[in-house]
């Protein structure tokens, strides 16, 4: 490391620090709230960027655990300043919070550029929030460090597991086929998620999670430490201390993270049998790094890296509770550190190496975190096709799906909107067959708006009568990372805009093949071209606000649906503001 900083070099000296007036004005404004000189003079200033709200149900905990932060900050000799953010709750906030990820990353950038503050604790782990937060502080550039919220405990009905997300679309086609109660269903519902905390299966929440500890934004071993465990409050005070050191060693992203680090971050994606979202938002938060990752990359470690988190909707049993038992995310790291599948050198925020913080590591139980040659998916989780249909790719989750839909072809049902898919598939006279593909469009980052997580298309309840739990499923929509089965996703360009996907007809045949990655619709080039020209667009979704203003610089799924005017490349850093 350099020298350490001095105190006038910190950037929060600039306001407090000068004998003037707007100085006079920034430390009387501060003893109003009943600070003095001592609080602040000769010491860091460390925003804490707090997710919590009272909607927040994954981030209930956050309103106890931004006082043990501050408190870390108060050992180390800092100044914490608790700055809320928006929640962005992924179950109430309608149509998806994946329309206001990237306003959470425009807030957290925001809010810590004007602020006078020279360090920041992120305390996220929702699914939005991570990506959310981590692309806003990247491009405000200043030290920083993850505090993941940690998964919810086990759910529990009558004494079998529950699974978050994934028993929910299980037990809901139990009762579609008529084989549960409203009582039973009832009871599900308050046996499912029991304490605070995010998903406990892998979903995108305990992906994004794991992929920020693997980038080496978090403390070792935070990203699986349940939420409600003893130890997640002492990490909570770990990351304020070590975030005060970070300053004074002017730990930015920008001098800790290399491509070695995003390698690092794909590496454990697919081990850990992500989510599909991880792609988006990897791949946006890659830009703002300025490091970018892109379709390719994902697909080429998918092809190298195995599943070895036995962690539901890849594995068949265990949660993130498990996990956690089993040795966490260190240990799955070490497993991958010994095969020679990451980066050793690369830096995490404690300011060691990734090889220096898993010396110690080890697995406590192989059926969870399973040896290479034991993987649960000999590839990793995702795979990216390509075709005609999909010119600039589209995404599906292999190790979660029916392997008999790997090399399919059959003839597609389409629908141009949600609420007519729903009724469709609750007609118990549709003309289906498991054979076919359901088709759903005009769900893309325009289309949704925001793109929602439909692309977990029903199976038709006439088919789910029959046994029937899995079927090939397409659109230019996201999924749940909780969510599995046959569903490809994220086909870009979307329909919305006119990507090939709103081309397709009833009646139409395409044939997906997983392991040549190729997706195609069996048209002529000529036919393509005729219903190009005859397709017209949409009305447009939004006239005015935020939503107009997301339509106009949203950038499409293989992009990472970040604004094209926030990423990295879009033009010159912006400076530090001016006091006068």
């Amino acid at each position: 490391m350099t020298k350490r900083k001095t105190y006038d070099e910190l950037r929060s000296a600039r306001w407090f620090a000068p004998d003037d007036l707007r100085g006079f004005g920034h430390r009387s404004r501060a003893m109003q709230m009943g600070y003095d000189h001592a609080d602040w003079h000769g010491k860091p200033i460390i925003a804490i960027l707090n997710t919590w709200s009272d909607i927040g149900n994954c981030h209930s905990h956050f309103k106890n655990r931004v006082e043990e932060v501050k408190r870390g900050v108060l050992q180390a000799g800092g100044f914490p300043l608790e700055i809320p953010c928006i929640s962005v709750a992924e179950n109430f906030v309608k149509p998806t919070t994946m329309l206001y990820r990237n306003l959470l990353a425009i807030e957290a950038e925001e809010q810590l550029r004007c602020h006078p503050v020279d360090g920041a604790v992120l305390m996220g782990g929702c699914d939005k929030t991570t990506p959310g937060l981590l692309m806003g502080a990247f491009s405000a550039g200043l030290p920083c460090i993850y505090l993941p919220a940690g998964p919810m405990l086990r759910g529990n009905w009558k004494g079998n597991t529950l699974g978050s997300g994934s028993d929910a679309w299980k037990y809901w086609d139990e009762r579609r086929a008529g084989n549960i109660s409203s009582e039973q269903w009832m009871e599900i519902e308050g046996g499912i998620a029991r304490s605070a905390g995010t998903c406990m299966v892998m979903g995108t929440a305990a992906t994004m999670m794991g992929i920020a500890e693997a980038l080496g934004m978090t403390l070792p071993g935070a990203s699986s430490i349940p939420a409600v465990d003893a130890n997640h409050q002492r990490m909570a005070t770990q990351c304020g201390r070590r975030v005060v050191d970070m300053v004074w060693e002017d730990l930015t992203p920008k001098r800790m993270l290399t491509r070695e680090n995003f390698e690092n971050a794909l590496t454990v994606a697919m081990a850990e049998g992500c989510s599909t979202n991880a792609i988006i938002h990897l791949v946006a938060i890659s830009r703002r790094a300025g490091l970018p990752l892109s379709l390719d990359d994902f697909d080429a470690f998918s092809r190298k890296v195995p599943v070895i988190a036995n962690i539901r909707p890849s594995g068949d049993k265990y949660l993130m509770e498990d996990f956690y038992y089993a040795g966490g995310m260190k240990a799955l790291m070490k497993t991958l550190l010994d095969a020679g599948l990451l980066h050793r050198e690369a830096l995490t925020v404690n300011g060691h190496s990734v090889e220096e913080n898993l010396k110690d590591a080890e697995t406590y139980n192989e059926d969870v975190i399973r040896p290479i040659d034991k993987a649960i998916y000999k590839e990793g989780a995702l795979a990216v096709l390509r075709g005609n249909l999909a010119p600039n790719g589209c995404v599906i989750k292999p190790s979660a799906c029916a392997p008999k839909f790997f090399k399919h072809t059959g003839k597609v049902l389409v629908y141009d909107d949600y609420p007519s898919l729903k009724k469709a598939v609750e007609d118990p006279d549709l003309d289906v067959t498991e054979n076919h593909i359901i088709i759903l469009r005009n769900a893309g980052p325009q289309g949704g708006p925001g793109m929602p997580e439909w692309g977990m298309v029903p199976i038709p309840t006439k088919l789910v009568k029959q046994g029937v739990r899995d079927m090939l499923r397409i659109s230019d929509a996201r999924m749940s990372g909780t969510s599995y089965g046959a569903c490809i996703l994220h086909v870009s360009p979307e329909s919305y805009i006119g990507g090939p996907l709103a081309l397709v007809q009833n009646g139409d045949l395409i044939t997906v093949n997983v392991p040549e990655r190729t997706i195609h619709l069996e048209i002529s080039d000529e036919e393509m071209v005729r219903r190009k020209a005859a397709w017209t667009p949409p009305p447009k979704r939004f006239e005015r606000g935020y939503g107009h203003m997301f339509t106009q610089h949203i950038l499409q799924a293989d992009q990472g649906c970040d604004f094209d005017y926030l990423e990295t490349s879009f033009g010159a850093p912006v400076p530090e503001p001016v006091i006068y």
